[in-house]
């Protein structure tokens, strides 16, 4: 992709005449003349570089960026190293697609490549596609395709993310497969419960962790119900916690999936993001979208492939199990980019910070009267419980520029800390809180 520049007249006119044409017109001639536009488009003239600029920045401003936030709920506020724009703004890697032309892409296909090897590395699984849409698309892809001929029921915790929960219920009503809650008990999920719901029809058993307050499942055991009876265990995970905790292979999870943002991409108001989708390599045919190669060309020299694809997904799409074709390129140079300027140590101290902030937070709050309703261990997010209404606290610490935590409901509050939260920043909003 190279910078936009307008061909001049004689170059458009050497060109016309290159393949045999005297003008525009000519050229367009086949065109009934009933389909053409005529005396141009009813739109507003074009403006300048200039005042496109004053424009844009004109609108953006009715936008409030928040210099401190508490909030996470499944997006989250990291530091973000200047490499990873710098890297990603480079216009030979400046595209959001995959190659068709995969022989003459070879930037874009390593880049892919280590991005999967990351994500593996980061799961501790044996293989990871391309990437997908987002967190909660790759939720519902990795329930779809663990779906067997005898066993078409999924169960999933009551503790996901309400986001992801909706797309994976959209998902399994156009595919047929039978959704069924798992019951939450003290913001976990129902362990004795599960032992009901499954049975032989049972396809998978989806958990998040840590789940949506931020609470770390009883993941092993859960694991080892699912597995006993014969189903797919699919682990939805937070990306950073994985530097401290353990890889959901290490669960026995058979499919790990999640949100990418945290590594390495902005809030940005909601997107572009990337879901990262990992299994264990029995599954491997299974998952959707792409998966790149490497190998090594007739010379010896490496080279990077389109190595496994679903033919389906093109041409006997009523015998597919996804409509994933695509993946987010630029969204997954941006994580590898993260992860590789981070390295092992570096998402080990992120992973650090952000927990032991939200500990420190958490125990400010209580002193304040507030309590914390987690009661088991948590990664960085934790909900409390007060009778002071969730709005009258927030709309207290906005006034002061700090985006507080997710409202559930009206007195319990959803907090996030990250390595981006300093203690004076946690102190001022406990400080902002204790007077209301």
């Amino acid at each position: 992709m190279g910078n936009y520049i307008p061909g001049t007249k004689q170059e458009q006119k050497e060109m016309l005449a290159e393949i045999g044409f005297g003008s525009m017109e000519e050229l367009f001639g086949h065109i009934p003349d009933e389909v053409k536009v005529k005396g141009g488009l009813k739109i507003p003239e074009g403006m300048s570089e200039l005042e496109v600029r004053k424009k844009v920045t004109q609108m953006a401003e009715k936008n409030k960026v928040f210099p401190v936030i508490f909030r996470g709920a499944g997006a989250y506020r990291h530091f973000i190293p200047s490499v990873v724009k710098s890297v990603i703004s480079k216009e030979n890697l400046l595209t959001a697609y995959t190659p068709y032309q995969a022989e003459i892409s070879q930037g874009i296909l390593q880049s892919i490549f280590e991005y999967q090897t990351m994500i593996c590395e980061l799961t501790g699984m044996d293989t990871s596609n391309a990437s997908v849409y987002d967190g909660a698309t790759a939720a519902a892809e990795g329930i779809a395709m663990c779906r067997e001929r005898k066993r078409k029921k999924a169960l999933i915790s009551e503790t996901t993310d309400p986001k992801v929960l909706e797309t994976v219920k959209t998902y399994c009503f156009g595919n047929g497969m039978d959704l069924v809650m798992i019951p939450s008990k003290d913001g976990l999920t129902d362990v004795d419960a599960l032992r009901e719901l499954i049975d032989d029809t049972t396809a998978c058993v989806y958990i998040q962790h840590p789940n949506y307050y931020g609470s770390l499942e009883d993941a092993q055991a859960i694991g080892e119900i699912v597995h006993e009876a014969g189903a797919k265990y699919i682990m939805g995970v937070n990306p950073i916690s994985l530097g401290i905790i353990k890889t959901p292979k290490e669960y026995g999870a058979d499919v790990a999936v999640g949100e990418g943002q945290p590594l390495g991409l902005p809030l940005a108001f909601g997107g572009p993001y990337v879901g990262f989708m990992a299994c264990v390599s029995a599954m491997t045919r299974k998952l959707p979208g792409r998966i790149v190669g490497q190998t090594t060309d007739h010379n010896g020299k490496v080279g990077y492939v389109l190595t496994l694809q679903a033919r389906e997904q093109h041409i006997r799409r009523e015998k597919a199990s996804s409509n994933i074709c695509s993946n987010q390129a630029l969204c997954a140079l941006a994580v590898g980019v993260y992860l590789a300027s981070v390295g092992g140590e570096g998402l080990k101290n992120v992973a650090t910070q952000c927990t032991s902030k939200a500990h420190y937070m958490a125990k400010e709050l209580e002193k304040t009267g507030y309590q914390i309703e987690n009661k088991g261990e948590y990664f960085h997010e934790f909900v409390t419980v007060s009778d002071v209404p969730s709005e009258k606290v927030l709309n207290a610490l906005e006034q002061e520029g700090i985006l507080g935590g997710y409202p559930l409901d009206e007195h319990r509050i959803l907090w996030c800390c990250t390595e981006m939260n300093s203690k004076e920043d946690i102190d001022r909003a406990v400080a902002i809180i204790k007077e209301v």
